[in-house]
C-alpha cells in the first residue's frame, strides 16, 4: 500500500510538529511556508519542503498539491491567508482540507467557505490531529499511559450487522466495548434530521449497525489491528 501524501502549509511550531509526527508514522509529508528559515528547518524531516506563498494558486499547483490526500493549513497568525490557501485548496478538489481556527469568529468564517474539518490548537495537539489523519476511522481519541488509549472509532465494515458476540471484540482483537454512539432520526420544528446518542452498556445480542461509532479501550496497536482487519 502507498503511503498517504499529506500538505501541511504553515510550518511555525504547531505545522512543523504535525509534519514532524506525519512523517513519523511513515506518511509522504509536502510542507510549505512563506518563511524560508522554517522550511530550512523542516527539510531534513520530511519528503519536500518548498518556500512559497500558499495564498498562490498556481504555485500550489505546480507542487501538485492536489493530489494530496490531505491538506493541512496550519498557518498561525494571518488568518487572511489561512482563508485564501484554504479556498485554494477547496477549489483544487483536494480531498480533506483541515483548517486552523483560533476562536469562534474564526471557525464560523471558515466553516462558512466550506472547510469541514477545523483545528483549535488549544483543543487539539498535534499527535491527536496526525493519528486521526492516518486512521480515519478513528474519529477521536483520549491518550492514555502505557500506549492506551479510549478511541472513538466508526464501525468498519466487516463488523456491520453482525452482534457484539459474534465480533468478540476482547478475544479477537483485546478490546474492551464501553459503549455505541448512534445515529437516530428525530422530528425537531417540523424538520426530520439526525442526532447521535450513546446506547448505554452494550449487550452480548447488540447489533453494530454501519453508521455507530464504537467508543473502544485498548491499546494503540490493537485499535489499528482492528480497523485493518474489517
Amino acid at each position: 500500500m502507498a503511503a498517504s501524501k499529506f500538505a501541511v502549509l504553515g510550518v511555525g511550531k504547531y505545522g512543523s510538529e504535525i509534519a514532524r509526527d506525519l512523517s513519523a508514522k511513515g506518511a509522504e509529508v509536502f510542507a510549505f511556508d512563506l518563511n524560508h528559515d522554517k522550511i530550512e528547518d523542516i527539510k531534513e524531516d520530511v519528503a519536500l519542503a518548498v518556500t512559497l506563498d500558499t495564498t498562490d494558486k498556481k504555485a500550489l499547483i505546480a507542487q501538485k498539491v492536489n493530489e494530496m490526500d490531505a491538506a493541512i493549513v496550519a498557518i498561525g497568525e494571518n488568518f487572511e491567508a489561512v482563508v485564501l490557501t484554504s479556498l485554494n485548496l477547496l477549489d483544487m478538489g483536494i480531498k480533506r482540507v483541515i483548517a486552523r481556527a483560533s476562536g469562534t469568529n474564526q471557525f464560523r468564517i471558515l466553516e462558512k467557505i466550506g472547510v469541514e474539518e477545523i483545528l483549535s490548537p488549544e483543543a487539539e495537539v498535534a499527535h491527536i490531529v496526525t493519528e486521526k489523519l492516518v486512521n480515519p476511522s478513528i474519529t477521536a481519541f483520549l491518550q492514555l499511559p502505557d500506549n492506551y488509549e479510549i478511541a472513538e472509532i466508526k464501525a468498519p465494515d466487516g463488523v456491520a450487522n453482525r452482534t457484539l458476540e459474534e465480533i468478540d471484540l476482547v478475544n479477537k482483537y483485546g478490546l474492551t466495548l464501553i459503549t455505541v454512539k448512534r445515529a437516530f432520526e428525530v422530528e425537531k420544528e417540523g424538520k426530520a434530521t439526525t442526532e447521535e446518542h450513546i446506547i448505554g452498556v452494550p449487550k452480548a445480542e447488540t447489533v453494530i449497525y454501519e453508521t455507530d461509532t464504537l467508543v473502544v479501550f485498548g491499546s494503540l496497536k490493537n485499535v489499528k489491528k482492528f480497523i485493518e482487519i474489517n
